[in-house]
């Protein structure tokens, strides 16, 4: 594709958790509370509501019409009643601020004179008050990406939503404990006309952000949300971005799906289909016809009570297929399960099939009135859900015919994305009145300015020479954010080549074998490395003893190595085993012996006994004699 010909603008949210004591509105703390903990449940239902115009977001909308219960489980010692929304929020985290601040000034962006926060709607749940808390930190400013600037919209400072545990139907479960904690959002314009060009600008917010050394580490703390669009498209908001290595895919996906909606607009246009058509097309009931359906799946919706409904597509027919995850049957499917909570949509393009027959094919088109250019979808399941599902089916097929809709979208793992919500509209914000300014003085902005962190560029140069590591190394290290796990490990004694190595390519390593790294502390490490110091293991142990920690992380690493038996033995054992080869080899032979001796030693003990100190102790045998 050529993204210059279809007008691809990228623009990036870059989210992440900063590292303070206490949340941004209350003195709960940041860090994730045990598991042992005991965890209560609250449950509320959230509305939209109108605004003093008389005006309802339709994003709100949307998650009002789903009436789901909410369940918030929260341990007491990680959320309040400001969580609970049952006690006014105190004043900002005057911490979270100046990291904020320390951000601004890096990017040469200009600091407000006054913080002011304000309300943000957000009724998925996701907040218990129904509203998240913001604030605008700096306007402007920019990062440099391959000597290019780009431009930086704005720095807010935002209260993190809760963290979902599971959803059904009619029922979302939500942990409290993330809640509140404090969350920087950096903005660029929509100015990246590329997929390398977003994900070099992201690693480069990514960099200053780190370079502060006040945000969070580790999986959830870093979110990343795309707002992507091409030549005559709706605007595309993609959130939860999470590796780094995704947003490319992300962007080539979006690209490809908004390029086959849009030719879709050409070609209904070319057929004359109007919306209106669309939109007068009656949903009706086809239980009756599908009683003795093939298909599985039907004939269970019927019997747990549920219906068959269809609706005809006027002039839709051959339409709705695609080339391989791009095609108009998959945004109808997800308009449906979003919209109605049911599992799916059946659609004439891939009938026959799923166990439904040529004839129930032909009698559905019967008494939809569909002629051989239309297409048809039908839903089954519970009557209120399938009716929900298939309004919403009706609508996306309608615009269809005219544009592109703007759309909240959320990234999956593979690089694909997946229909959420409406976007919100551009009025849902407005004061906070229970939190009172935080004016930003010219003394505190002073201050952190001569107190700016080094960029990474010298942190890198910093590691290089006082470490001698290669340069790649270095910024290896930098870019996994490992420096300080990195300098409190190589001040036990340890090597550190060793330390780097196993931090970057020894993780890398683990987690490409399918080990969970993220069950790995900074503690764990930590402590294997001082059981190396002091000898009760090997290095050479090392990936064995953390993919054990990986696979049960309630281990402390000397129990792994107990358990792995990597536990070095008496000095004396080595030293008799040595004595043992050495004497079994006939003295003139001995010099040519030594690398046979060594491999028997490493067969013995490797993973147990440091190589290095096996071949000091063999060869100061070898010279004894």
């Amino acid at each position: 594709m050529s993204y210059e010909e279809l007008g691809l603008k990228v623009g990036l949210e870059i989210h992440r958790q900063l590292d303070t004591r206490h949340k941004l509105f209350c003195k709960c703390g940041t860090s994730p509370p045990a598991q042992e903990n005991p965890r209560l449940k609250i449950v509320r239902y959230l509305r939209e509501t109108q605004s003093e115009l008389g005006e309802v977001d339709q994003a709100a909308r949307f998650e009002s019409k789903r009436m789901r219960r909410i369940v918030y489980e929260y341990d007491p010692a990680s959320a309040c009643l400001v969580e609970l929304d049952e006690e006014p929020p105190h004043p900002i985290n005057a911490e979270a601020v100046r990291i904020a601040l320390t951000v601004a000034l890096m990017i040469r962006a200009r600091p407000v004179d006054e913080i002011h926060v304000m309300r943000k709607i957000v009724i998925d749940g996701s907040n218990t008050s129904g509203f998240q808390r913001t604030c605008t930190i700096a306007l402007g400013g920019e990062v440099v990406v391959d000597g290019q600037p780009i431009p930086i919209q704005t720095i807010t400072l935002e209260e993190d939503a809760a963290r979902i545990v599971r959803a059904e139907a009619e029922e979302v479960f939500y942990d409290l404990s993330r809640l509140g904690i404090p969350l920087i959002e950096v903005s660029t314009g929509p100015v990246l006309y590329t997929p390398a060009m977003a994900a070099r600008a992201a690693e480069a917010i990514g960099r200053i952000l780190r370079a502060t050394r006040g945000v969070k580490r580790g999986l959830g703390t870093v979110r990343q949300d795309l707002n992507i669009s091409i030549r005559g498209s709706g605007l595309m908001e993609v959130k939860g971005v999470q590796e780094l290595e995704l947003i490319p895919r992300v962007i080539e996906y979006e690209t490809r799906r908004l390029k086959h909606l849009r030719d879709l607009v050409e070609r209904l246009r070319e057929r004359c289909v109007r919306p209106e058509a669309v939109e007068a097309q009656p949903i009706v009931d086809l239980t009756d016809a599908f009683r003795e359906s093939g298909s599985r799946v039907i004939r269970r919706k019927i019997s747990e009570g549920g219906v068959v409904l269809g609706v005809r597509l006027p002039g839709f027919a051959g339409l709705l297929r695609g080339e391989g995850d791009v095609r108009l049957g998959r945004e109808l499917s997800e308009y449906a399960k979003a919209w109605g909570g049911v599992e799916g949509i059946f659609h004439s393009d891939e009938l026959p099939g799923y166990g439904i027959g040529e004839d129930e094919v032909g009698e559905t088109r019967r008494l939809l009135g569909a002629g051989d250019s239309d297409a048809f979808v039908l839903v089954a399941g519970r009557e209120a859900r399938a009716r929900e599902a298939l309004e919403a089916v009706r609508m996306r097929a309608a615009q269809a015919c005219t544009h592109i809709p703007d759309e909240t979208r959320a990234a999956l793992p593979d690089g694909t994305t997946v229909y959420m919500r409406p976007r919100p509209g551009s009025a849902r914000m407005y004061p906070e009145t229970d939190i009172p300014p935080f004016r930003v003085s010219p003394e505190l902005l002073a201050e952190i300015e001569r107190n700016l962190p080094p960029p990474l560029e010298k942190v890198a140069e910093e590691l290089v020479k006082r470490f001698r590591l290669s340069n790649q190394l270095a910024w290896e290290l930098i870019d996994t954010e490992m420096v300080e796990e990195f300098e409190r490990v190589v001040g036990l004694g340890v090597a550190p080549s060793v330390v780097a190595s196993l931090l970057t390519e020894g993780l890398k390593q683990l987690k490409r074998e399918g080990h969970k790294i993220e069950n790995i502390s900074p503690n764990h490490i930590y402590d294997y490395f001082r059981l190396v110091s002091l000898g009760v293991t090997a290095k050479e142990s090392a990936l064995q003893v953390l993919a054990e920690i990986a696979r049960d992380p309630s281990l402390t690493a000397e129990q792994a190595v107990d358990r792995l038996g990597l536990r070095a033995p008496p000095i004396e054992e080595v030293n008799s085993f040595i004595e043992e080869l050495v004497s079994s080899v006939p003295p003139g032979e001995r010099k040519s012996a030594t690398g046979r001796l060594m491999g028997e030693l490493m067969r013995r003990y490797r993973g147990r006994v440091d190589g290095g100190l096996l071949n000091k102790l063999l060869m100061e045998r070898l010279r004894a004699q």
